[in-house]
């Protein structure tokens, strides 16, 4: 079993109590930019968390008023300048090994997005399953600003899913901010709260969600996933099979026996 409560990254702030993990980025001075060490660091501890039985959930928090400013301009975009394309296809398979880390921990993801969240900082919060905004949040997918495609770590695949084709189109194409109104209206927020409350919203959600049956969380995150890339009756099979092994867990068998004596069931996760 691996346990991440001591982790101590060098690239963004980690902190575990209670099952819960947060993390954020730790250059407010730059509003939180990546860099080469940071996509690595953060895709190697999502990868790590698949086998973390201590981490429940995950909360990806904003720091200092701001979510991130995406790849840094100086210490990633310029160098990738230099880079022939061997390099170059090295760097854009690390940042979407980040998204298929996130995808696949197995831990539910809330992201709590203030103030500028733009470029891979919007993937990021794009990527995780469960997004809470503040009024101030600005999202945009601007790699056209830069001169790149919108097609970066994911987004045509996942952005469509969450606002609908059209919505996402148009904010890939133009690379325009979607205001925080928007981003509620369309889905991409499931709520907006104030920015000295988003965070520990963020984490009362993240205790809700942990207290429950973890190993079910996992099959569900699981075929939340999955089953896109499946027919209707194969997502029902998959899921038919998925309900069947946790049919097999104590938490279902916890569940059962708390109903039969009108008790609340406290879940362990096996």
């Amino acid at each position: 079993m691996t346990r991440m409560a001591g982790l101590e990254p060098r690239n963004f702030q980690w902190r575990c109590e209670d099952g819960i993990a947060l993390i954020r980025l730790d250059r407010p001075d730059r509003k939180n930019p990546l860099t080469f060490d940071s996509y690595a660091e953060l895709r190697d501890t999502f990868r790590a968390l698949v086998y973390a039985e201590d981490v429940k959930a995950v909360v990806l928090a904003s720091n200092d008023g701001n979510f991130s400013s995406g790849g840094d301009v100086h210490e990633i975009i310029g160098p990738l300048t230099e880079m022939d394309m061997k390099g170059l296809l090295d760097f854009t398979r690390m940042t979407g090994d980040l998204v298929k880390a996130m995808i696949h921990c197995g831990k539910p993801i809330i992201a709590s997005v203030d103030g500028i969240c733009v470029g891979a900082g919007a993937i990021v919060a794009m990527a995780s399953d469960l997004r809470l905004g503040t009024p101030a949040a600005k999202t945009a997918f601007l790699f056209t600003k830069v001169g790149l495609a919108g097609c970066d770590m994911g987004a045509c695949a996942i952005l469509p899913r969450i606002i609908g084709q059209g919505r996402a189109a148009e904010l890939l194409y133009t690379g325009r901010s979607m205001s925080a109104e928007e981003g509620l209206n369309w889905g991409f927020f499931n709520a907006l709260h104030a920015s000295d409350k988003v965070e520990a919203e963020a984490l009362a959600l993240a205790r809700k969600i942990a207290t429950g049956p973890n190993f079910a969380h996992m099959m569900t995150k699981t075929q939340l996933n999955h089953e896109w890339n499946l027919s209707l009756d194969q997502a029902i099979e998959a899921e038919a099979q998925a309900q069947a092994i946790c049919m097999q867990t104590e938490d279902f068998k916890r569940a059962y026996r708390a109903f039969v004596a009108r008790e609340k069931p406290v879940f362990e996760g096996d």
